[in-house]
């Protein structure tokens, strides 16, 4: 019986981007269920939005992403065109693809990818139809979707769930009740997961 995971993220994170290939491979290897909970940096929870930052930090923030994107061999722009941006409307489509038993994991790094490598504007409809249909869904029934009272409850739901876990950044891993933040834990998620 597969084993589960709880995978908080946000649609405008670089991080959960970045940790996304590793995170999906660890998946495989264990053959988890993932349990897609999109949300946003809890503020309740002290989180603490990037642009909101001193300077100091946020050149940090910057410093580290080059240093992730080399050491992972991943495209990345710094400070891509479209950032930041509003995570919800990617989140609550997938959520969508989601409640129809699509792969919304892989729509989901899709959808980061296409804000971090690409430079593209999730926020604009055509852009997350197209990203969804790249991905061999239809981005056109998501887009409906994600706007109707039961796709906008679940997303409400998935940010009252991160709150309740002590989700303040993201990407955070819950596995049996233990939390796992940022995609430079993912090497503890996995040995956890191997005992």
């Amino acid at each position: 019986m597969s084993r589960e995971i709880v995978y908080f993220h946000s649609l405008s994170s670089p991080w959960a981007y970045l940790g996304g290939p590793r995170f999906h491979d660890i998946v495989r290897k264990h053959d988890l269920k993932v349990v897609l909970r999109p949300t946003t940096v809890l503020t309740e929870n002290g989180g603490i939005p990037l642009r909101t930052r001193p300077s100091a930090r946020q050149e940090y923030h910057e410093l580290e992403l080059d240093r992730w994107r080399k050491y992972l061999n991943m495209p990345l722009v710094l400070r891509p065109a479209h950032y930041p941006a509003n995570p919800e409307f990617s989140a609550r489509m997938v959520i969508a693809a989601d409640t129809l038993g699509w792969d919304a994991l892989r729509l989901s790094h899709a959808l980061l990818r296409a804000l971090w490598s690409e430079e593209r504007d999730i926020l604009d409809t055509k852009t997350r139809i197209e990203v969804a249909v790249a991905q061999g869904m239809d981005g056109a029934h998501l887009a409906k979707m994600q706007d109707t009272p039961d796709i906008v409850a679940l997303w409400e739901k998935s940010h009252a769930e991160a709150s309740e876990a002590g989700v303040f950044g993201t990407p955070t891993y819950v596995l049996d009740g233990e939390r796992f933040w940022g995609q430079d834990r993912l090497e503890f998620l996995d040995r956890r997961l191997s005992e």
